[in-house]
């Protein structure tokens, strides 16, 4: 019990803390239901409660991928958080196809009634307001992972450029709050539209507007974590740890390196070419010095090198950004 309380201290704060506001707004949602009736606010209420339960399940499963590998399982459980992630998608893409259900049924048949319109409005505000405080966060914990310097608010646009560097359930949580944060405002229009002009049908169009928003959420991140369960090559790091390598005088040349994403870290495994004539102590001492600059890189948690002898010719090399081996030497 203690061991796993002391994984779920390591586990993705943002996610975490989208899973509490998306619960309290769940709750306050569900008390604005039962005062006016609405049943768009139903389906909000229903929304929010997804999220916090999807929110959960990828805090819970960023946690579990930190745990020490084992006998049994020696390569670690990095990639739970992106089977989790999977999950999750499962979760949004339900509560997609319920959202943009319920927007065309709207739109084919509008309500003309309207009640409870100011309730409804307050609770989207806090909605708005809530969302954009985890959006932010998200897009500062988004910015750290890269190494950038956090910008306040500002970062939600910042992070954009570099969501790609981001780990599994930040990137779910920063795209998911965008979405709700958008699907918010866009109501929150919507409301005060169909209420001035009469226009009820504009509520089903935001709905499925906001739907198929979720719909792109789901794709990309299936994509993203389906190619992390396979095991996906970090081509930006293999490139900068290959020239770190190549800059030890003792390595005369690089006959395999891969540097795969395990989850929210990186395992990387080199097969270097060295000088015949050099002691094993020797080459003991570089393997130690190579492991601590390779493990010293941002998410690298594990380092497997190997030597073998120097051939004489220069087989790495570089194709654009991707550097490749032109040897089947192992």
């Amino acid at each position: 019990m203690a061991d796993l309380l002391k994984l779920l201290k390591e586990g993705n704060k943002p996610s975490l803390m989208a899973a509490c506001v998306n619960a309290f707004l769940g709750i306050i949602k569900g008390i604005a239901f039962s005062l006016t009736g609405n049943v768009a606010m139903f389906a909000e209420m229903m929304h929010s409660l997804g999220d916090a339960a999807n929110q959960l399940f990828v805090y819970i499963g960023s946690a579990l991928s930190k745990k020490a590998p084992t006998k049994q399982f020696p390569g670690g459980f990095g990639r739970i958080v992106n089977l989790v992630c999977l999950f999750a998608v499962i979760i949004v893409a339900i509560l997609s196809y319920e959202t943009v259900k319920e927007g065309w049924h709207h739109f084919m048949h509008p309500s003309d009634e309207s009640k409870g319109m100011l309730i409804a409005l307050g609770v989207l505000f806090i909605g708005i307001v809530l969302e954009a405080t985890v959006l932010a966060k998200a897009g500062v914990e988004v910015l750290h992972e890269a190494g950038q310097e956090k910008a306040g608010m500002a970062s939600i646009v910042k992070a954009f450029a570099y969501l790609n560097r981001a780990k599994p359930a930040t990137k779910l949580v920063f795209m998911e709050d965008l979405v709700a944060t958008a699907g918010n405002v866009l109501a929150f229009a919507a409301i005060l539209i169909a209420h001035f002009t009469g226009w009820a049908r504009i509520e089903g169009l935001v709905s499925m507007i906001i739907g198929c928003m979720m719909f792109y959420v789901v794709g990309k991140i299936f994509l993203d974590n389906a190619r992390g369960v396979i095991g996906e090559t970090d081509e930006e790091m293999l490139n900068h740890i290959a020239h770190l390598v190549m800059e030890d005088p003792n390595i005369k040349d690089i006959v395999r390196l891969e540097v795969v994403k395990e989850g929210e870290f990186l395992h990387v495994e080199l097969v270097a070419e060295a000088d015949a004539k050099l002691s094993l102590a020797y080459l003991d001492d570089v393997r130690d010095h190579l492991t601590a600059v390779i493990l010293s890189q941002k998410g690298v948690s594990k380092v497997a090198i190997l030597f073998d002898e120097d051939d004489g010719l220069i087989n790495w090399v570089h194709v654009g950004d991707k550097p490749t081996s032109t040897t089947t030497k192992h």
